[in-house]
C-alpha cells in the first residue's frame, strides 16, 4: 500500500497512542464464514424464563443495611414473625442484615427439583454481601406464579474492608450468587412438546435473506428432499420427515450439525467510552483523502504572595495566575489508494491516530460515503 501526502511517500513513524483496534480477518481477503446450524439459529418455542424475588441476606459481618433502612427491617421482622417468633421493628438493630433482589433463568426444559444458578444483588445501602447466606426465596414468573425457591450461602468475587472512616474495596461486593442454590418447584408452561410436531421453525440470531435462503438450501441438500423453506429474513420452517415423526429430537440433532456458509453484513462496531475499533473482515474503503490535526487547550492557574515593604501599611494578599496555553497540532492530508481494512489501519497507524480521533475519522468517512458498511456507536 502507498500512502501519499503532497506528492511525497509517508514513511511509518511509531504510534503516540494506545492504539486499541480488533480487526477481524485484518489482511486476509473476503471470505463468508462457515457455521453450524444451532450456531446460527434456535428453535422457535425453546427459550428461557425469566424469574425474580426479593430476600435477605444474612450473617454479615456489619457491612449489611443500615438500621435506618426501614424496608429491610421491616421484611426482616416479617419473616421472623412468620417463623413464630415475637418481635418488632423496635427490636432489630443489627447490622448483619441486607435486602436483596434474587433472578434466575428458568430453562424451557426445566423439571421440578432442577437446581439452577441465581444472582443475587443488593436493594440497600448494604457494603458488602461476602459471607453472608441467602434465607429461603421464593422466585416468581412474570404472571405472579412462583416456579423455584431459592437458598444459599452468596459467593462474592470481591472484598471490602472498612476502619476509622478508611474504606478499601475489591471489585464488586454488593452483587454475588449462589451456585445450584435455586430448586424448580413446577414445569415451565413454555416446555415445546417437540414429538407432537410436524413442523419446527428455527429462528436466526442475525436475521439475513441470504443465510436463511442458504441455511434452507444446506437442510434440503443434507437430507436429498425439499424440507426446509425460508419464510422471512429471521425464519425458516422445517417440515419433519415422515420417518422422523415419532424421532423429532433425532432430526433436530441432525439439522444443528448441517453446515452453511453464513454470509454477514459489513459492520465496525466502535466503543467511544474506551475507544476500541472492532472492525469486519467485509468492510471494504473507498480512494479517499483524511486529513488529521489537533486542537489543544491548556489553562493552568496559580497563586502568587504580594509581599508588602517591612514596617509598611500594606498587607500581606495572594495573587492568582493564570496561564493558558493553545496548541495545533500540525494537520497531514493522506490518501488511502487501498480498499482493505488493513491498507486503513497501516494508513492510520502512520498518522499517529490515537483511539479517540480514530472513532470520529471512521465516523467522517462513514458519512463522506467512502464506508461500504455500517457503522455501529455502543
Amino acid at each position: 500500500m502507498r500512502v501519499f501526502c503532497q506528492g511525497r511517500v509517508l514513511r511509518a513513524r511509531a504510534l503516540v497512542g494506545a492504539f486499541m483496534v480488533v480487526a477481524s480477518a485484518l489482511l486476509a481477503p473476503n471470505v463468508a464464514s462457515a457455521a453450524r446450524v444451532k450456531d446460527v439459529a434456535t428453535v422457535y418455542g425453546v427459550r428461557d424464563n425469566s424469574l425474580v424475588g426479593w430476600g435477605i441476606v444474612t450473617g454479615l459481618s456489619r457491612t449489611g443495611d443500615s438500621i435506618m433502612n426501614e424496608a429491610t427491617v421491616m421484611a426482616y421482622v416479617a419473616r421472623l414473625q412468620g417463623l413464630g417468633f415475637n418481635v418488632s421493628v423496635q427490636d432489630i438493630f443489627a447490622r448483619n442484615v441486607a435486602a436483596v433482589m434474587v433472578t434466575a433463568r428458568l430453562p424451557s426444559t426445566s423439571r421440578p427439583g432442577q437446581k439452577l444458578d441465581v444472582e443475587v444483588s443488593s436493594a440497600g445501602d448494604a457494603m458488602s454481601l461476602e459471607g453472608g447466606v441467602l434465607q429461603l426465596t421464593p422466585l416468581f414468573a412474570p404472571n405472579g406464579e412462583a416456579f423455584a425457591t431459592a437458598q444459599g450461602p452468596v459467593v462474592v468475587g470481591g472484598v471490602v474492608a472498612a476502619q476509622a472512616g478508611n474504606v478499601a474495596r475489591k471489585n464488586h461486593t454488593t452483587t454475588g450468587r449462589v451456585p445450584q442454590g435455586a430448586v424448580v418447584e413446577r414445569d415451565n408452561p413454555n416446555r415445546l412438546a417437540v414429538e407432537s410436531l410436524e413442523t419446527v421453525d428455527l429462528l436466526l440470531n442475525e436475521p439475513d435473506f441470504t443465510t436463511a435462503q442458504r441455511l434452507a438450501e444446506a437442510v434440503n441438500d443434507t437430507f436429498d428432499e425439499p424440507l426446509a423453506r425460508p419464510r422471512d429474513p429471521s425464519t425458516v420452517t422445517l417440515k419433519i420427515p415422515a420417518r422422523y415423526l415419532d424421532r423429532t429430537v433425532e432430526f433436530l440433532s441432525e439439522v444443528e450439525r448441517v453446515e452453511l456458509t453464513v454470509d454477514r453484513a459489513a459492520r465496525i462496531i466502535v466503543n467511544e467510552r474506551t475507544g476500541t475499533v472492532v472492525m469486519g473482515g467485509d468492510v471494504k474503503i473507498a480512494s479517499v483523502a483524511v486529513a488529521h490535526g489537533g486542537l489543544s487547550i491548556e489553562v493552568a492557574q496559580g497563586n502568587q504572595v504580594s509581599q508588602p515593604a517591612p514596617l509598611s501599611a500594606g498587607r500581606t494578599v495572594a495573587v492568582a495566575q493564570t496561564q493558558i496555553k493553545v496548541k495545533e497540532a500540525e494537520g497531514e492530508l493522506v490518501v488511502v489508494n487501498g480498499v482493505t481494512i488493513g491498507d486503513l489501519v497501516n494508513a492510520l497507524n502512520n498518522m499517529g491516530v490515537k483511539p479517540r480521533d480514530l472513532v470520529q475519522i471512521l465516523l467522517a468517512i462513514h458519512a463522506a460515503g467512502a464506508l461500504e458498511g455500517t457503522v455501529e456507536v455502543m
